[in-house]
């Protein structure tokens, strides 16, 4: 919950530490209090009805209290502590990196002697950081950790969250060829197209160029999955073994490669088409054509000599 300290002397305060908000801490113990009372209820008389075809129905009754109050208790110390168990899953790969690291260091410096742990940390530390792939890799998973975060600090920041405030649940994350990609579980009142209009901010805050939002279930719209890019890859030299096939003494004319030409439409070329000559019915002259190749128009007497009675 939050904590602030009054100001001392000289203008200078102890700061404030937010563990959990005080709005998610009132909506925690508001439903927390329901939930309570629902369990106990709906648990307490099925159980009374159930004990109540064997024992006396008082007794149904208090064996259904019994049972209903307790349930009902732990329904509400696990909804009470869901903002503690969700900031624990935040940092649960770091916790859990932190002890298996700090487990090893004990293990191995009441086991061995002085000179051997230096040499087996020195081992574990400085192989990774000289071999560029295992480095690479190392650098990679660390981003996933502290993309988790950001997004996290993304969410609190600048991003509506619902009434109850409760963030948005973020599941996990795998490196990329060109980043990271986060898979993200919305909450009520939270939506893709509240997020697509903030991404240039996502991508400030988690350091990134680009950051694009993708939903990760056809059936689920809250399955949500962000792609953070940091890298171009397409623009890379990449050795190709195309070179070592063509001999580069040989004469262009044998290289059997053809480069291709006419790419654009106004270079193709296009073909003349040669219709075939008609003969000319004996006995007429051909027609007579004016300077620009038309037609000369009929005159009137040949106009009404023309049979229309098919057009009528």
């Amino acid at each position: 919950m939050s904590k602030s300290s009054p100001r001392r002397f000289g203008g200078r305060s102890t700061g404030t530490v937010t563990v959990i908000e005080a709005k998610v801490h009132r909506s925690s113990a508001r439903n927390a209090r329901m939930a309570f009372i629902l369990t106990a209820v709906i648990v307490g008389l099925l159980s009374a009805v159930v004990a109540a075809s064997s024992i006396h129905p008082i007794l149904a009754v208090i064996v259904g209290a019994l049972i209903g109050v307790p349930t009902g208790g732990l329904v509400w110390l696990l909804v009470r502590i869901w903002p503690v168990i969700r900031l624990l899953w935040w940092w649960t790969p770091e916790t859990t990196l932190a002890v298996l690291l700090l487990t090893a260091w004990v293990q191995l410096a009441n086991h061995t002697p002085t000179l051997v742990t230096l040499i087996v940390v020195a081992l574990v530390v400085g192989v990774p950081a000289a071999i560029r792939p295992v480095r690479r890799q190392v650098i990679a998973w660390t981003w996933c950790l502290v993309v988790r975060h950001r997004l996290r600090v993304c969410f609190a920041q600048f991003i509506i969250a619902n009434q109850s405030g409760s963030l948005p649940l973020i599941l996990w994350a795998k490196p990329t060829p060109v980043g990271e990609r986060v898979w993200v579980y919305l909450r009520p009142g939270l939506s893709e197209k509240d997020l697509e209009s903030r991404l240039d901010k996502i991508a400030v805050t988690c350091h990134a160029s680009t950051v694009l939002i993708e939903r990760a279930s056809e059936n689920n719209a809250a399955y949500l999955r962000f792609d953070i890019k940091r890298r171009e890859v397409l623009t890379a030299h990449v050795g190709s073994p195309l070179v070592d096939v063509i001999d580069p003494a040989a004469p262009v004319s044998a290289s059997p490669l053809t480069v291709p030409t006419a790419l654009d439409l106004p270079d193709v070329t296009a073909p003349t088409i040669t219709l075939p000559a008609q003969g000319k019915p004996a006995g007429k002259k051909p027609a007579a054509t004016t300077a620009n190749g038309s037609k000369p128009a009929a005159s009137s007497a040949s106009t009404e000599a023309d049979d229309v009675s098919d057009w009528i």
